[in-house]
């Protein structure tokens, strides 16, 4: 179990026990700073037709995707919209709802937001904020972060639901928020039915979106 609270004592301690810690912190502080005009330039770059994150003070281009990829991207996002939508739980958005946790802007594949947040979204806004629910469609050049850094911040930000879904093995791990951490629930395969925590009634048919 992830505990943030221990992380931070314990990180304070290091930097407290360093030769010069005033020194460790003034070139932290230095960095914050850069980072946040790094930050600044790129929401002037990103635009709709960009494909980015921005990530521990790094901007993060993707390349196209394979057409496995899109496909099974927009059969979840058919069959979650339209649930979604059918009984007017929330938002459903895909590929470029730019989320913004902490020192990261990510545009995960796709989110949902219940009705209670997303009534609070206004109709120019560009940065939002943790999802209920985020989806990952893994790539060879997204894998680790998906894994990695999306993993443990995706959790920490509270974001209750979170599926990794392989397009190339016909597999989709379903993970649980669970004291800021993630827990796997379940891994499925190309067939049976998924059934989501923070859906309400939601039951995602495997084989309709791994077909073919």
């Amino acid at each position: 179990m992830y505990d943030q609270a221990r992380y931070d004592r314990e990180t304070i301690n290091r930097v407290l026990e360093s030769h010069d810690p005033v020194h460790v912190m003034e070139e932290v502080r230095t960095r914050l700073i850069e980072e946040r005009t790094k930050r600044e330039q790129f929401y002037n770059l990103v635009h709709e037709d960009v494909k980015a994150e921005f990530i521990a003070g790094e901007i993060v281009f993707h390349s196209p995707v394979r057409t496995s990829h899109w496909r099974v991207s927009t059969r979840i996002t058919r069959l979650l919209s339209a649930y979604v939508m059918d009984n007017r739980l929330g938002d459903v958005g895909v590929e470029k709802v730019m989320v913004s946790i902490g020192r990261h802007d990510f545009e995960p594949d796709i989110v949902f937001f219940n009705k209670e947040v997303a009534s609070q979204f206004t109709p120019d806004q560009k940065l939002f904020p943790a999802p209920q629910l985020a989806v990952e469609i893994l790539s060879d050049s997204t894998e680790a972060r998906d894994r990695g850094i999306k993993f443990r911040e995706y959790a920490l930000a509270g974001v209750q639901e979170y599926w990794i879904v392989d397009a190339e093995r016909n597999q989709l791990e379903q993970y649980f928020n669970t004291d800021a951490a993630f827990v796997l629930h379940k891994t499925y395969g190309p067939t049976g039915a998924l059934a989501s925590l923070v859906v309400p009634g939601f039951r995602l048919d495997l084989a309709a979106v791994f077909e073919g």
